[in-house]
C-alpha cells in the first residue's frame, strides 16, 4: 500500500491539474478522478488521512475527498 505522503502527493497532483477549472468545477472532478482510478486500499488510506486531520492536503483536494469519503462505501478490508 502506497505511504500516506505518496497518497496526498497523489492527490494534490490531480488538484493542481482540476485548479484551472476553478473551485465548484475542481472539487467535484478531483472527487471524480479518486473514485474511478483510485483501488480501495489507497481510498480507504486517504480516507483514514482525512479523519486524521488531512495534513497537507490542498483545500480542494480535502474538501472533495471529504464529499467522496460521505458517498463512498468500500468493501470490507482483507
Amino acid at each position: 500500500m502506497s505511504s500516506p505522503d505518496r497518497l496526498i502527493y497523489m492527490a494534490n497532483q490531480i488538484g493542481k491539474f482540476f485548479q484551472s477549472q476553478g473551485h465548484d468545477k475542481a472539487v467535484p472532478g478531483i472527487a471524480e478522478h479518486i473514485k474511478k482510478f483510485w483501488d480501495p486500499r489507497m481510498k480507504r488510506a486517504i480516507f483514514a488521512h482525512l479523519d486524521a486531520g488531512g495534513g497537507g492536503l490542498e483545500p480542494d483536494v480535502r474538501e472533495a475527498i471529504t464529499s467522496l469519503k460521505q458517498t463512498t462505501t468500500l468493501p470490507a478490508a482483507p
